[in-house]
C-alpha cells in the first residue's frame, strides 16, 4: 500500500496543470471560501466575476 501511495504522491508532484485547470482551481477555491461567509454565493456568480476580472 505504501508503495502505491508514494508513487501517486510523486506523480502528483510532477504534474503540470494546464491554464484551464489552474483557472478552474482558482474559481473552486474562491467559491469554497466565499460560500463559508455568504451562503448566497453561487458558482455562477464566481464564474462571472472571475471571467470579468480576466476580461473574458
Amino acid at each position: 500500500m505504501d508503495v502505491d501511495v508514494d508513487y501517486l504522491i510523486e506523480k502528483a508532484r510532477k504534474y503540470k496543470m494546464t491554464e484551464e485547470e489552474q483557472e478552474e482551481q482558482r474559481k473552486s477555491f474562491a467559491y469554497g471560501n466565499a460560500v463559508i461567509e455568504n451562503h448566497n454565493i453561487t458558482r455562477e456568480l464566481i464564474n462571472k466575476v472571475a471571467d470579468g476580472i480576466l476580461g473574458k
